[in-house]
């Protein structure tokens, strides 16, 4: 299985459909990620399992779609599109059941067929202008 086929299936399978399962097979036990919107980093696959819980339970419906990959060897980078209602609570705030799509990058370095590291930016200020809780740009 090629690095872009772990890193798809990351995407596709395990935020897309929440086999948290999947996580043991596809990402190293030392782990670090690097998410934006967040403070601290990602650690383990535990962590990986509770950050994707986190957003599931925000967003019950969450589905991610893989838009493009550039494969380099070690390193995927993916930009992916998400979108979804926000019916649970996510990131303190509570369910707007509104929906939402947002865009992002992440760039995920792999060693003996595992993700090891991970960074991700995405637009987190248009998901929160999306659910109604930041000011549309422009308002003060």
């Amino acid at each position: 299985m090629s690095n872009g086929v772990i890193a798809r299936r990351f995407f596709e399978e395990v935020f897309s459909k929440g086999k948290l399962e999947l996580v043991d097979e596809l990402f190293a036990s030392d782990y670090v990620g690097h998410p934006s919107g967040y403070e601290e980093a990602t650690r383990g696959q535990e962590g990986v399992k509770d950050y994707v819980r986190g957003l599931r339970t925000g967003v019950s419906d969450l589905t991610v779609t893989v838009e493009d990959q550039v494969d380099d060897g070690d390193k995927i980078v993916t930009r992916w599109s998400a979108k979804g209602t926000h019916d649970g609570e996510l990131m303190t705030i509570p369910a707007t059941q509104r929906v939402a799509t947002v865009t992002g990058i992440t760039i995920q370095r792999l060693h003996d067929r595992r993700i090891v590291e991970g960074w991700t930016n995405w637009d987190l200020m248009g998901m929160l202008q999306q659910l109604g809780v930041a000011p549309e740009q422009g308002q003060g």
